[in-house]
């Protein structure tokens, strides 16, 4: 099967810019582009598998919640606070050492991340977030996310705000949430808001985890879940 795209240009993450566009299956990204500087589209062609699963590549399944759910990998909260990405508070841990590990929670979310920096620059931070609910601002939708991202100055008022670049490399990472929904999308995004293939994997288990020490320097590191069956009602499907 041959799938053709030109789409608009769609904002990617914490950066609120148009970047890009890609043409992705299980096995990753078949194509896609990256443009920071223009707002001109591009024609996207991809050859794909029409029927995936039939395929002995194909992922096996994966359980979002089984290695976050064990009470194991709890480690204790340490200090929070509130930070807003896209219109959406949430709750943030400071990393403020060069390696750790951090458990932050928000409503049923419980968000564990695992992680070590090559070398923590000083005047970078970096935070690490929970979001359980629903967002209201261009369309309604129920979203559960766990996120580490770079904040844009040394205040923490400002995690979560847009940046573009970074200098701070991670060595490793692994990210994993309780997540109630199946619904999952991993994400990491590098200096120059650039995607990163071959540089992470997700384990069966749920971990969003670093295949190798990163290239480049770290903006986010991302799991997104969709609870559709906490979205509201549809005006049309409502009850009168």
């Amino acid at each position: 099967m041959t799938i053709s795209i030109k789409p608009d240009l769609f904002p990617i993450s914490f950066c609120r810019s148009s970047t890009g566009s890609g043409i992705f299956t299980p096995n990753g990204a078949q194509t896609y582009y990256f443009d920071m500087k223009t707002q001109e589209g591009r024609l996207l062609i991809a050859e794909v598998d029409a029927r995936p699963r039939q395929s002995p590549t194909y992922p096996p399944p994966v359980n979002w919640s089984l290695y976050a759910s064990d009470p194991k990998h709890f480690f204790p909260q340490a200090d929070v606070f509130t930070g807003t990405i896209y219109f959406d508070n949430f709750t943030f841990t400071e990393l403020s050492q060069e390696a750790g590990n951090h458990t932050v929670c928000q409503k049923g979310l419980c968000c564990h991340l695992s992680y070590k920096m090559a070398e923590k620059c000083n005047n970078e931070v970096y935070a690490f977030g929970a979001f359980d609910g629903l967002h209201v601002v261009e369309g309604e939708y129920y979203l559960q996310v766990c996120a580490l991202v770079k904040c844009s100055t040394m205040d923490l008022k400002s995690c979560g705000q847009e940046v573009a670049t970074a200098r701070t490399k991670f060595d490793y990472f692994s990210l994993s949430g309780t997540f109630n929904t199946s619904y999952v999308f991993p994400e990491v995004l590098m200096t120059g808001t650039q995607l990163a293939p071959g540089e992470f994997k997700v384990l069966t288990d749920g971990r969003l985890i670093s295949s190798h020490g990163l290239s480049k320097p770290v903006l986010s590191v991302a799991l997104f879940g969709r609870w559709f069956e906490k979205d509201s009602p549809h005006p049309q499907s409502a009850s009168p």
